[in-house]
């Protein structure tokens, strides 16, 4: 299978523009009405997610039995059924018709304490569930900025749909292709500045020879990328972890103590930056067991040639 960023978009833009102004206007409870011929659609042609979903769902039923998930392509098309309610999910957080009523937070307090100290802190968040609720986060205080780094190269057409109903000067994104100096420059004014940033860190560099670290994940090795983990490392902040689940209705957000921004010294970094990538990976991991087909890497995530 390709490299996640090599795998074009596949025409469904139109579809989700459709589809937010549905649930805008309608709701919901009609939009779902609409919402599986879109999806319907693009699960038929799209024969490499289909592929990767049955994989990781057999996957994380083999890794865990006791779960009920549907696998096979009954289950696979449940998945994309579940992506493009996340995908709606992320339209309203970025238009602003998901407020903080349909919002849940666990562990918040921590990270707003660090933030009324003026002190900036540095979030790994993931393609699990919708990290676009981040918008509403901001809403929490009028004082809070948040950073999110984000990977454009084949998503041009999705942000420039978010863009277009986007509702607020609060959440900065900021595209990178890699981890560098100059990356580490910029979030560190961010941090310094007392603001939030943010960045998934469950999929490998968009570069060839980008750095990697493996990970037990679901009983096997899978490839992490070292450049979030380096970041929490540089940029000497509190590190947490977020995941934003769907759960009976609502948005609920998990904040996790991660790191608490010590010095390390260059002797003991390696071993820090494996430390931490096994350490995200075992959380990732408890939380797609809690939300299986909410974990949207619609490519081979075990897959050993990306390094």
């Amino acid at each position: 299978m390709s490299h996640w960023s090599k795998i074009e978009e596949h025409g469904i833009i139109w579809g989700m523009d459709f589809l937010l102004k549905v649930y805008l206007i309608f709701g919901r409870k009609v939009l779902q009405v609409f919402l599986y011929p879109v999806v319907s659609y693009y699960w038929l042609f799209n024969k490499q997610g289909r592929t990767a979903s049955q994989q990781y769902l057999d996957r994380m039923f083999s890794f865990n039995p006791d779960l009920s998930i549907t696998t096979g392509l009954k289950g696979s098309y449940f998945h994309f059924i579940s992506f493009a309610n996340a995908l709606i999910d992320k339209l309203a957080a970025w238009s602003g018709a998901l407020t903080l009523d349909d919002v849940e937070t666990h562990g918040r307090e921590a990270v707003i304490h660090h933030l009324e100290q003026g002190q900036g802190v540095f979030i790994l968040g993931s393609h699990l569930g919708n990290l676009e609720v981040c918008r509403v986060i901001a809403k929490l205080r009028k004082s809070i900025i948040i950073n999110v780094l984000i990977h454009s190269q084949h998503t041009e057409k999705f942000n420039s749909l978010l863009n277009k109903y986007a509702g607020s000067d609060k959440v900065n994104l900021i595209q990178v292709s890699s981890v560098n100096a100059a990356t580490a420059m910029l979030l560190q004014d961010k941090i310094e500045a007392g603001e939030l940033v943010i960045i998934a860190a469950d999929r490998t560099p968009v570069s060839v020879k980008g750095r990697v670290a493996r990970a037990d994940f679901m009983g096997q090795s899978a490839a992490f990328p070292q450049g979030p983990f380096i970041l929490a490392l540089l940029l000497k902040c509190p590190v947490f972890t977020l995941f934003c689940l769907k759960e009976q209705g609502k948005q609920v957000i998990y904040f996790d103590p991660f790191s608490d921004g010590q010095d390390i010294s260059r002797k003991q970094r390696t071993a820090a930056i494996q430390q931490y990538v096994e350490k995200y990976a075992e959380k990732l991991q408890y939380y797609c067991v809690k939300a299986p087909l909410q974990w949207f890497n619609f490519y081979d995530f075990w897959q050993v040639d990306d390094e």
